[in-house]
């Protein structure tokens, strides 16, 4: 799914050869850097550099990879990626499993004023409260959030930065597959998206990485109107692979008066579907709660 020397093939074509002094003119073809340059700035033979990026040679040392890392101008999440992805054949990691303890469930049940839902590595969307239902409009269960992206969603859809969520889904991807090559799962579902998406097949070219982080997140919902979130990742235990994911707004802002619409929204809905003496019961029960004391 990954491999070593196609994202040293990718990071050296983006490194301006002025940034590392070398001088350029108008006779250069070449995008970024050649090989031979990126082996004389890091130290190494070229021969052994070719044979790097043409996957001949294995197991590079931590100096080498330090060299090329710096080189190549890579950032903390690239480097942790290349490091990775070097191991590979010396290590494979085993794709993490996805049970979800009870504690969890129940812990996702008292986030009440907030979309909150446990993901894995692969952007399955493994569990969410109820106000994470509310926002996606369907079914939690089967939910794959970089699918719902790809294949379901358009610039017009949900995602309020439509660009920036695949940009980020894809960065994830390309994350877990330098962690997990040996996933079948995961290489299904990179199938899936390749053979359906047009953007997706030009971004996962990029073999950009990116670590999913926390931050705004803007969502365009059909019956309450803009939603801008904020979102934290807290990673789980156990190196399972999932994190609790929470999407709060800030007080008393529009949007927080769009998720208090949307709980509502989602208590008549959810009242309208009752069997009618169930529906009288409850009834009965809210006016028992607000009715003003007897003896009084």
């Amino acid at each position: 799914m990954d491999d070593l020397a196609g994202f040293l093939r990718t990071r050296r074509s983006r490194v301006d050869p002025a940034a590392v002094g070398i001088p350029t003119d108008s006779r250069r073809r070449v995008a970024g850097l050649r090989r031979e340059e990126v082996a004389h700035l890091s130290g190494v033979s070229v021969d052994y550099y070719v044979r790097l990026e043409q996957g001949r040679a294995t197991q590079p040392s931590e100096q080498v990879l330090d060299a090329l890392a710096r080189v190549l101008g890579l950032d903390e999440t690239e480097r942790g990626h290349l490091y990775r992805l070097a191991r590979q054949r010396r290590r494979p990691a085993k794709a993490p499993g996805g049970r979800l303890r009870p504690e969890l469930l129940r812990l996702l049940d008292l986030v009440a004023d907030a979309p909150a839902l446990i993901m894995n590595h692969r952007l399955d969307v493994l569990a969410g409260n109820r106000l994470a239902g509310l926002l996606y409009g369907r079914p939690i269960p089967g939910l794959n959030t970089a699918r719902h992206i790809f294949l379901e969603e358009t610039e017009r859809g949900l995602y309020g930065d439509w660009d920036a969520c695949t940009l980020d889904v894809v960065g994830h991807l390309r994350l877990a597959a330098g962690k997990h090559p040996d996933d079948p799962r995961l290489a299904s579902l990179i199938g899936e998206l390749a053979m359906g998406s047009e953007r997706f097949r030009r971004l996962w070219a990029r073999a950009d990485v990116r670590a999913r982080t926390h931050g705004r997140k803007a969502y365009r919902h059909p019956l309450v109107g803009l939603l801008e979130l904020h979102q934290e990742n807290f990673a789980l235990p156990d190196e399972s692979g999932m994190e609790l994911i929470v999407l709060s707004a800030a007080p008393d802002s529009p949007t927080e008066d769009g998720l208090r619409l949307l709980t509502g929204l989602g208590a008549e809905s959810a009242a309208a579907s009752l069997p009618a003496n169930t529906q009288v019961h409850e009834d009965q029960r809210l006016a028992a709660r607000t009715a003003p004391d007897a003896g009084q």
